[in-house]
């Protein structure tokens, strides 16, 4: 693969036409991975640029035609070895294909796949750790370390970053820091309609004035669904109603209701599925939660409540560290426990309501100065631009420097 010395080949490339950019991931659906895509790829239209995208399809890839970028469908969610070694040769034809300047990759087995066709086509290669990725024996860690071998790597927490160094060697030459970002168009509270909030509430059957606690994200046992559940019975309080927003194994929903019938508060919880219109759902809660046991790596339904100007409680590691201001914009709490949830809960819930505008507008000040979308993108271009225009970067960054 070159390196940055050798860059004159994909710098006469780029510099004669709109440089392409091509970004690999399992699938199109709904998630932060998959809607980081979709905003880059429009990121990069409107700077003039083009978008390839490839992945095994799903429903995001109308936004990535409507916004002007390509999709090419592959076996791309596929973790068989062989399956990841043929996606390399197609992802080489598609990079030949569409004239390809920098490959992107998002996710670990396409990784490998998009690794090998950057090294075989000669092209920039750039992955993003969106976690940190356990490596729990040598085999795994070698299966991770692919996310290390960009020519840039992008992690989207300082927590993320200080992983990817620590544990697979990134030198901060390499490294960049972008964090996740939240469109502050479609997440703005005065953007919305009585009638969104009606439909919403009706459909999740709320009662009238009822506060609401709300736990957004996957039906999986890390997120914490059974430590909140702990927390609404030492809070004790039966006006509530809590809501946990997302999909999941039926079984788990059955395990959940379970043990919120026997602490005594299966009156207050609805378990509900995936939400098709997030910013409405926040403006319902009074405060929302992230209670995961496991460090998030970045935590994005807590930095879109916050810029919903909704008060909020995450857990004190990870990601969270950096997205919420305790005492300022929300709460963090320790892992795992429910008495300490149900503090921050009561204190939440005991907001008046000028207390409660003054934090929500610092909640969304404090997402608009880090967190926003076109920030986000603009960092991710920058990326772009030290590898396929070294010259003109370093050119731009001693006149910066001067100023």
């Amino acid at each position: 693969m070159a390196n940055d010395s050798d860059t004159s080949t994909g710098r006469s490339r780029a510099e004669s036409r709109p440089p392409v950019v091509l970004q690999v991931l399992p699938s199109l659906v709904t998630g932060g991975v998959e809607r980081g895509t979709v905003e880059i790829a429009q990121a990069l239209v409107a700077a003039g640029w083009r978008a390839v995208v490839a992945s095994a399809g799903g429903p995001l890839v109308h936004e990535i035609e409507r916004a002007g970028g390509k999709h090419v469908t592959l076996p791309l969610a596929s973790k068989n070895p062989l399956t990841v070694r043929k996606n390399a040769g197609r992802l080489a034809e598609a990079i030949e294909r569409y004239t390809v300047d920098l490959v992107h990759a998002r996710s670990r087995a396409p990784a490998w796949s998009a690794y090998w066709a950057a090294r075989r086509t000669g092209r920039r290669f750039v992955t993003t750790f969106h976690n940190a990725y356990g490596a729990e024996s040598s085999l795994k860690r070698r299966y991770n370390s692919v996310m290390a071998k960009g020519d840039r790597v992008i992690a989207i927490s300082n927590f993320v970053g200080e992983h990817a160094a620590s544990v697979y060697g990134v030198g901060h030459e390499r490294l960049r820091i972008i964090p996740r970002g939240v469109d502050l168009v479609r997440f703005d509270p005065d953007r919305m309609t009585a009638e969104r909030l009606v439909v919403l509430a009706r459909q999740w059957q709320l009662p009238d004035g009822a506060p609401v606690i709300m736990l957004p994200g996957r039906l999986t046992r890390w997120k914490g669904h059974s430590i909140l559940i702990d927390a609404l019975a030492i809070l004790g309080r039966s006006d509530v109603h809590c809501l946990f927003v997302g999909s999941g194994a039926e079984r788990y929903k059955r395990e959940l209701a379970a043990q919120a019938a026997e602490r005594g508060v299966g009156a207050t919880l609805r378990i509900v599925d995936e939400c098709r219109d997030m910013p409405a759902a926040f403006m319902l809660a009074d405060v929302v939660v992230s209670a995961s046991t496991s460090p998030e790596g970045f935590g994005r339904v807590i930095v879109e409540a916050q810029a919903m100007a909704r008060p909020v409680i995450a857990t004190d590691h990870g990601g969270a560290r950096e997205t919420v201001e305790p005492g300022v914009t929300g709460w963090l709490v320790p892992p795992g426990n429910p008495e300490a949830l149900a503090q921050a809960l009561a204190a939440a819930l005991a907001l008046a309501p000028e207390e409660r505008f003054a934090l929500g507008r610092r909640a969304r000040e404090h997402v608009r100065r880090n967190f926003d979308t076109a920030l986000m993108a603009a960092r991710t271009l920058d990326v772009y631009e030290e590898l396929l225009f070294p010259a003109a970067t370093a050119l731009k960054a001693a006149r910066a420097a001067l100023a």
